[in-house]
């Protein structure tokens, strides 16, 4: 019964052929399509008050340069949230709980950050592993640990992805379980489990979209590090 919690988690294949990319691509089948008419339909204008509002917090700190990245950071959000949401459904499945797909996002956009920083402004971006005024013995041991954490940070980004939403599927789950063991027993409590059941899965529907942001977010920070 502990393996089977975990099978939902397991990458489905059919004839021996991976799905994990059509479950990737299928979400951009479901965004509706831009009109060329002046006067569009609710959920287009809905969708682009959002995205619009999204990308002017977003790039509110950064500078010029770092504007380039928006199409970027709000396609990756849109995209991070309709997996997110979709894999909530029964029956489906949720690739950013592979930490190899999160990592796949995370180590190419961070280095992108980095790589910028060093040819545009490498004083600066070096100026980073050593915080001003740090008393002379202390600098090569802040520069090992800042050296360190500018490396850990993709590994966190994928790791907080993956590990908020297996969490959330885990309760989810083992609560479900619980529902359907107690409901012949006792029926009272079964409802009351029931009743907790809905209230997580409003909040995983919460969380869903909170690491999209999150996750996207922390690369705007990382990016106005570097330009």
């Amino acid at each position: 019964m502990a393996m089977s919690f975990f099978d939902q988690f397991a990458s489905p294949s059919y004839l021996g052929i991976p799905l994990i990319a059509i479950a990737i691509a299928l979400p951009w089948v479901l965004f509706p399509a831009p009109s060329s008419r002046w006067i569009s339909n609710r959920l287009i204008t809905l969708q682009g008050w959002l995205i619009n509002r999204f990308v002017n917090q977003l790039m509110l700190p950064l500078n010029v340069a770092g504007h380039k990245w928006a199409l970027l950071l709000a396609s990756l959000m849109v995209f991070l949230i309709t997996i997110n949401m979709l894999g909530l459904l029964p029956y489906t499945f949720t690739p950013t709980t592979q930490l190899s797909l999160n990592m796949g996002f995370a180590v190419p956009l961070w280095l992108a950050t980095v790589i910028i920083g060093m040819r545009n402004q490498p004083t600066v971006a070096l100026g980073h592993l050593l915080p001003e005024g740090t008393p002379i013995p202390l600098i090569p041991v802040l520069i090992i640990i800042e050296t360190i954490s500018l490396f850990i940070r993709p590994l966190a980004l994928g790791v907080r992805l993956t590990a908020n939403l297996t969490a959330g599927h885990l309760l989810i789950q083992l609560i479900a379980t619980a529902v359907f063991v107690l409901l012949p027993m006792m029926p009272t409590v079964a409802i009351l489990t029931a009743t907790v059941l809905f209230l997580l899965t409003l909040l995983e529907v919460a969380v869903a979209m909170i690491q999209a942001y999150v996750f996207v977010l922390l690369l705007s920070l990382y990016l106005q590090e570097n330009v």
